[in-house]
This record gives structure tokens, C-alpha cells and sequence, in this order.
């Protein structure tokens, strides 16, 4: 007994210490299905072509980024994926990232990818929902919200993925600090990554099973998408990254409440 007490107050030390929760399993077994919610399919990626749709992507921030060089080279879109590769060129690290930023932008709704995470550690991929204001206040009412649906830093566990929400870019930025997902295989092959945003929470899924439901730094703009694969801020945390490693997608979609059901807003900015 005094041994699990001492690996549980462990554990909380932990990962308390780095800024996150401690993991937990899902808060039900109930599958969720937007379509059985009252939701309906408005946009969607399959990544059925030979490259990235512009109608739909642009890759996004090319340039320095964390201690890599957002590249458009280490994206590409072949055998029916969205490929998000960590790449090392030389004594040159290259990383991805895609988003939907003026061509989809979006309010409240069901959002959700089919993925399979990056293999090693120090790097991550992240499927995220941003606001183009966030750095303009702190209101996130107003000024937006980022709402992290997926990172996964395996140096927390193979088992476990995370999600966070975060507002007020600045001196005085705010965060609901990492909301830990325990479930084990989730670091092997595809599964699915959601969050359902509405009016006054964020409720986040793994393979459609509920895990975490918050109801701080709720954005009430119209946002957009993003996937990338995140570099840290130190070389000294990639020492055990292997290359090149990569963040493969099969799908993302986005589901919002039918019009005779509950109000909701979508399209083009």
C-alpha cells in the first residue's frame, strides 16, 4: 500500500512540476457520434490527391520556428495521407505545419482528425484550433482562444496524449495547463482526436470516448485549423529524436449543430 501511495504522489509531483495534469482514463464508455448529436458535416479533408489543397491549406509559417525551420519540403500529401515530417538536413532541423487560416474559419462545432503520432520523443505533432487575435487582449470571448486537441509528448508515456487550451498571448496569457489522455495503444497506429466546442465549454475525445471537459478560455470567433509537427525550444530535448519522424493524417472533418437545432456559424472570413 505504501508503495502505490508513494508512485501516485509521485506521478502528481510530476507531471504537476511540468505544467501538466495527471493522466486519466476516459469519464465514460459512451462512443460519441456527432451525427447522432445533432451535428452535420460541413468540411472536410480526405488528403486524397497528389499534394496539399490550396483551396483548403496553406502550409503554414515557413520560417524559423522553435529551434527548426517550418519547411514546405517536409510536407507532403501521397498514399491517400497528409505527411508531417521532423527532418534533419546537415546541422539543419525542418518541420511542418499546415493550417486553414482564411480559407476555413469557423465557430463551436465537433472537430476532429484520424492520425497517427510521431514515433520518437522531443519532437510532437499537434492538431490545434487558433485565433488570428489572440495577441490583441486577453477577453477570449473577443480575442480567441488556442485549443491544443492533440499533442503528444512521448516523454510523458506511449499511452498518453495531451490537450490544453490557452488565451491572452502576453505578460498575462492564461492556460487550463495539460489535460493528460490515458490510453493504452494510443501511441501506435491511427486514432481519432476531437474536441467539441460550444458556447460555454470544451469537452476533448480520443476514439470518441470523453476525457476531459473544461469551461475556461472559451472562444467566441470564428477560428481555424492546424496540424503540425512541433520542435521544442532546446536541442538538448531532442537528443533522443530519431529522424526523420513524421505525423501521418487520414483525415480531418468538421461537424456543426443542423440549423433547426442549435444556432451555429461557419464559412469564410
Amino acid at each position: 500500500m505504501k508503495r502505490i501511495l508513494l508512485v501516485i504522489v509521485y506521478g502528481f509531483l510530476f507531471y504537476t512540476s511540468n505544467g501538466q495534469r495527471p493522466p486519466q482514463g476516459p469519464v465514460s464508455n459512451k462512443i460519441f457520434n456527432p451525427a447522432n448529436e445533432g451535428y452535420e458535416l460541413v468540411w472536410e479533408d480526405e488528403f486524397s490527391g497528389t499534394g496539399l489543397d490550396s483551396s483548403k491549406w496553406k502550409v503554414r509559417g515557413v520560417g524559423p520556428r522553435a529551434i527548426a525551420y517550418v519547411s514546405e519540403e517536409a510536407v507532403k500529401v501521397e498514399d491517400g495521407l497528409l505527411k508531417l515530417f521532423a527532418l534533419k538536413k546537415g546541422d539543419t532541423l525542418l518541420g511542418s505545419a499546415v493550417g486553414t487560416q482564411d480559407l476555413f474559419m469557423s465557430k463551436y462545432g465537433y472537430y476532429e482528425c484520424r492520425a497517427q503520432v510521431q514515433a520518437s520523443t522531443g519532437v510532437w505533432a499537434a492538431f490545434w484550433i487558433q485565433s488570428t487575435d489572440i495577441s490583441k487582449g486577453e477577453d477570449p470571448k473577443i480575442y480567441g482562444a488556442e485549443i491544443d486537441i492533440l499533442e503528444c509528448f512521448r516523454k510523458l508515456g506511449d499511452d498518453i496524449v495531451s490537450h490544453n487550451v490557452h488565451w491572452a498571448y502576453g505578460p498575462h496569457q492564461q492556460s487550463t495547463h495539460g489535460m493528460q489522455s490515458y490510453l493504452p495503444g494510443v501511441g501506435k497506429g491511427f486514432h481519432q482526436f476531437a474536441v467539441e466546442w460550444t458556447p460555454d465549454k470544451y469537452i476533448f475525445y480520443v476514439d470518441g470516448l470523453k476525457f476531459y471537459e473544461v469551461t475556461k478560455g472559451i472562444s467566441q470567433i470564428k477560428e481555424y485549423l492546424i496540424l503540425s509537427m512541433e520542435y521544442p525550444n532546446s536541442p538538448e530535448e531532442i537528443k533522443e529524436t530519431v529522424f526523420p519522424d513524421v505525423f501521418l493524417v487520414d483525415w480531418v472533418k468538421v461537424y456543426q449543430r443542423k440549423a433547426n437545432t442549435v444556432p451555429f456559424e461557419s464559412g469564410r472570413k
